[in-house]
């Protein structure tokens, strides 16, 4: 009898476990890697070592991103400001608008390349992506809404706490998993595959026009936007004349009078798509990009030296300039229909 109890006992045991197990199994999350391809010619980076993509995340944050419900009017997304036609930078707006019809004192700057920054925004204020998100949320120009009221409207979207869990585990719906699915979103958002990529992966060659901008460009534009990124991310006084906006540029951040009118230097990637130029979008064409640098520049204690003198360029190395800029177009990162906003 002792020995049949015992028996049975080892049997519900592992019933009990087997089933267990089996549930565990069942309620194990279960994420599919999201590929990302950094080029080989692109700086190292271990970010998606220490960040990986996955395309629950991915697909979570891609409808977060354009969801007009993070604005307190119902009216501004994410995607709003970040066009994905303009490279997710602002197309054909200087200044960045927001709720009531208002807009900021910048240009929205394009997202793209973001594995290789430390620090974001035109004056470098924010150390992470999640920063600029809850700035943005909570600005009275922008969002005008806070995190709480935002949560609440996604939960009452029934498609939400499916997605939640599909990316997490769980339906619930906090700040930290919408920031991280945002993150993930915009984190594959890689600009490498241009007329400019292929000549260097050895797949295609300049015109000789191309070949003479790109010479131009080497000995007079590559110390600041240094080439793979064509951004070597430092805050530069390029010489622009204070407006009514009076944006006085990093200095608004370090309080430190040597950082006045020291803007982030921009990316020259995809300008044919986010223009207009510059940190207040002041410029629309690149000829009077090119005046400014010629004959417009103004001097001022903190000016970068390396315009003290300006620079001077000829109408063919101009028009040689524009043609290599050209080639830094990513028509395939604009049209990527993985990034548009989801039905």
């Amino acid at each position: 009898m002792l020995k049949r109890n015992t028996i049975l006992l080892i049997t519900i045991f592992i019933v009990l476990f087997v089933w267990v197990m089996e549930g565990c199994r069942k309620n194990k999350l279960e994420l599919t890697t999201y590929p990302v391809s950094v080029p080989a010619h692109f700086p190292a980076t271990d970010y998606y070592q220490r960040k990986p993509i996955y395309k629950e995340g991915f697909e979570l944050g891609r409808r977060l991103f354009y969801d007009t419900r993070f604005s307190k009017d119902g009216t501004i997304s994410c995607g709003s400001c970040h066009e994905q036609v303009a490279a997710f930078g602002t197309f054909n707006h200087d200044l960045s608008h927001g709720v009531n019809g208002e807009h900021g004192i910048r240009n929205a700057m394009s997202l793209f390349n973001l594995a290789w920054q430390t620090n974001f925004g035109w004056d470098g204020k924010y150390n992470s992506v999640e920063d600029v998100y809850t700035a943005h949320i909570n600005s009275r120009i922008e969002f005008g809404e806070n995190i709480t009221s935002i949560i609440n409207k996604l939960k009452a979207d029934n498609r939400y706490p499916q997605q939640f869990a599909q990316a997490f585990g769980t339906t619930e719906i906090n700040q930290q998993r919408i920031y991280a699915a945002l993150t993930q979103f915009i984190s594959v958002f890689v600009s490498a595959n241009t007329k400019y990529d292929s000549v260097k992966q050895g797949l295609a060659s300049f015109t000789v026009s191309e070949q003479t901008g790109y010479n131009v460009f080497l000995s007079k534009c590559n110390s600041c936007h240094t080439e793979p990124l064509f951004t070597n991310n430092s805050y530069r006084n390029s010489g622009l004349p204070v407006t009514a906006l009076n944006d006085f540029g990093r200095m608004r951040v370090t309080n430190n009078k040597f950082d006045s009118l020291k803007f982030r230097v921009p990316s020259l990637r995809n300008l044919f798509k986010s223009y207009p130029f510059m940190h207040d979008g002041r410029f629309v064409a690149f000829s009077q990009v090119f005046d400014h640098y010629q004959t417009g520049v103004q001097q001022s204690a903190t000016l970068d030296p390396l315009l003290s003198s300006g620079i001077s360029l000829s109408t063919n190395e101009r028009n040689a300039l524009v043609d290599f800029l050209r080639t830094l177009t990513d028509n395939n990162f604009t049209g990527n229909s993985s990034f548009t906003a989801p039905q």
